[in-house]
């Protein structure tokens, strides 16, 4: 009786109210609760810059921005849809329309690009710290939209969206770190990890360390625990399966790779080659520099394959099939309803098709009818031919060219056998994105398609 008490004292308004206002009434005090500490962060950065800095232009900007938080706190707590700070519908409406995989696609790959090439400028505290701002700021106003806060408050989902801004952080600040002893290193100084290489010892330093670290690990999981319901379902049933269907966080980047390759290769093959790509870094590696210290002018080939494999082909893909897929793998915009009626039409088709069909005008080759299994075979090779002969291209004449070309410096300092697997291994790699250009702009399904054979690339 006493445990429900709030959940009676809210029942008439939720159940008075519409959608939208049930949904402010909701999130109000967590939204306002959420301006409050933006409002705290801003106040310490003030502190910090008029204290220690003794810069007060800079402590004025950010107690402004304090301030502004403090005035959308009541606002948001107000529950009023009039009131409360949120994105007007024709922005929602037109993200929607924008939002799709190859938007969303591109549009990554031009902001990590945007990013790296003025990575000087984006990693200035001022800079970073407006940014988070905004990004806090952005988010507020969306979850008052009653779709976006849909998908991002699951319980399932909210743990990612923490370890999105985790991830951010990290990068941003291993990169300011980088770009530091870059500027160090041009200097002719050594990086700051030299300025402080003295030796420590495990005990009791660096296990006191641990032990704490472990204390406050736990007493924020157990609040996290007591905060946030688990999120458990209903029993598993043969008879019901979930729409959407998905995988584990950490398996959704697979799983979106499924909408352009089979599972035996977005499934098998390339996982494989992530791990054994992973073990063959020391051995293919011949660059000395950049060992134990944070550098990107040293090492910029490593540093942009890793960052574009790591953020582009991995996280991006786990925050698509996170948060804009939905019931039946449809694409559904941040602040679009899940409908599970929604239908896409496709009409990919077969690279064989293309050729055979469209091209030429003719029907795919087939054999006889009674033909044995060795003439069958045949004229499956015969209609997969032209995939066959680009795709073998694509993994032998391309190698030998690039060592010729842009790869000749590698090509010299590398050998052969290490020059082939890194390059091979640079071709798996991009022929995800290549599938995803081909799917966006021709409708391509697959460029050999034996499905006899149980064989699809």
């Amino acid at each position: 009786m006493h445990g429900s008490y709030g959940f009676d004292i809210l029942a008439p308004l939720l159940a008075s109210a519409g959608g939208l206002e049930a949904h402010l009434i909701r999130v109000g005090g967590f939204l306002g609760g959420f301006y409050i500490l933006l409002a705290l962060m801003n106040a310490t950065a003030a502190y910090y810059w008029w204290q220690q800095k003794h810069d007060n232009s800079r402590a004025l900007v950010w107690v402004a921005v304090a301030g502004l938080y403090m005035i959308l706190a009541p606002l948001a707590m107000s529950t009023y849809p009039n009131w409360v700070p949120a994105f007007p519908k024709f922005f929602t409406d037109t993200v929607n329309n924008l939002t799709g995989p190859v938007m969303y696609s591109v549009g990554t790959t031009a902001i990590l690009v945007i990013l790296y090439v003025f990575r000087r400028f984006f990693v200035k505290p001022d800079v970073a710290w407006a940014l988070l701002n905004l990004t806090c700021f952005a988010m507020a106003l969306a979850l008052a939209n009653e779709d976006f806060a849909a998908i991002v408050t699951k319980p399932d989902n909210v743990p990612i969206v923490g370890l999105v801004f985790l991830l951010g952080y990290f990068t941003w600040l291993a990169t300011a770190k980088a770009v530091e002893n870059d500027e160090r290193i041009a200097q002719g100084l050594p990086p700051t990890e030299k300025l402080d290489d003295e030796k420590i010892l495990v005990w009791p330093d660096l296990v006191y360390t641990e032990l704490i670290c472990m204390i406050a690990l736990t007493a924020f999981l157990l609040f996290w625990a007591i905060s946030l319901q688990a999120p458990l379902e209903e029993p598993a049933s043969s008879v019901k399966t979930p729409n959407p269907s998905k995988a584990p966080w950490y398996f959704l980047g697979l799983q979106e790779m499924l909408v352009y390759y089979d599972p035996w290769y977005a499934g098998v093959v390339l996982p494989s080659l992530i791990v054994f790509g992973l073990m063959a870094i020391p051995f293919i590696d011949f660059n000395p520099k950049g060992n134990g210290y944070y550098t990107i002018s040293q090492r910029k080939f490593s540093y942009i394959i890793f960052q574009f494999g790591f953020l582009e082909m991995w996280i991006t893909l786990i925050i698509l099939g996170t948060f804009l897929r939905g019931p039946n793998w449809n694409f559904f915009g941040p602040f679009e309803q899940w409908d599970a009626h929604k239908v896409e039409q496709l009409s990919n088709k077969d690279l064989s098709e293309f050729f055979w069909i469209k091209f030429l005008g003719v029907g795919l080759p087939k054999s006889p009818v009674g033909a044995d299994a060795l003439t069958q075979f045949g004229y499956i090779l015969w209609r997969e031919s032209v995939g066959i002969v680009l795709t073998l291209a694509y993994f032998i004449i391309l190698p030998p060219l690039m060592a010729t070309t842009i790869f000749r410096k590698f090509f010299a300092q590398m050998g052969f056998i290490r020059y082939m697997i890194m390059a091979n291994l640079l071709l798996f790699m991009l022929s995800l994105p290549l599938k995803m250009l081909l799917r966006w702009i021709f409708n391509l399904k697959y460029i050999i398609s034996i499905p006899e054979y149980f064989l699809n690339f």
